[in-house]
């Protein structure tokens, strides 16, 4: 049998450097060649001011004045925010989504005072980005069906797109 021989452990050649520790201005963030960064903002304000003045030298094509410059647009010419869609007019605000569960497309609603929603009723969800019609399908009270539910009843109601919390509710009249 042939006697086994122990692995030699291998001998570094040169110990491994230590770090030197950092200084206390470099652990905070802070920067040490304050003056370079100054020169650095010092360039970039002035190649910002040298583009400016290029722009407003450059004259459009037929004009007059080399050196003239377009008027701005007033503030008056500024285009409005997209229009928001509206109800219809045929239409009664009875309550507001509170919540909308997305693996059960269910939609929880709060009622105003002195209204009423039916199953076979037709509403109109509107929001800032949602707009659709559907007939009240099916309204659950505490997990149980029922036909009606008034203005202090939490309830469930299954919808056919996407609700969001504060969308607006509206009953459509037939």
């Amino acid at each position: 049998m042939v006697a086994r021989r122990k692995a030699k452990p291998r001998s570094r050649s040169k110990p491994k450097p230590k770090k030197t520790p950092a200084s206390e201005a470099r652990k905070r963030g802070k920067t040490i060649g304050k003056t370079s960064a100054i020169r650095k903002k010092a360039t970039r304000k002035a190649l910002l001011e040298r583009v400016s003045a290029k722009k407003a030298t450059k004259s459009p094509k037929g004009s007059a004045k080399p050196g003239s410059v377009r008027p701005q647009p007033q503030a008056d010419a500024v285009r409005p925010p997209p229009r928001r869609p509206q109800p219809v007019p045929a239409e009664q605000r009875i309550g507001v989504v509170t919540h909308y569960y997305s693996h059960l497309s269910v939609a929880t609603m709060r009622l105003e005072p002195g209204t009423t929603l039916r199953v076979g009723d037709v509403i109109h969800v509107l929001g800032h980005t949602t707009d659709f019609n559907q007939s009240v399908e099916s309204l659950e009270v505490d997990h149980k069906p029922v036909l009606e539910v008034g203005p202090n009843d939490d309830f469930g109601l299954k919808v056919a797109q996407h609700a969001r919390e504060h969308d607006d509710v509206f009953k459509v009249r037939s």
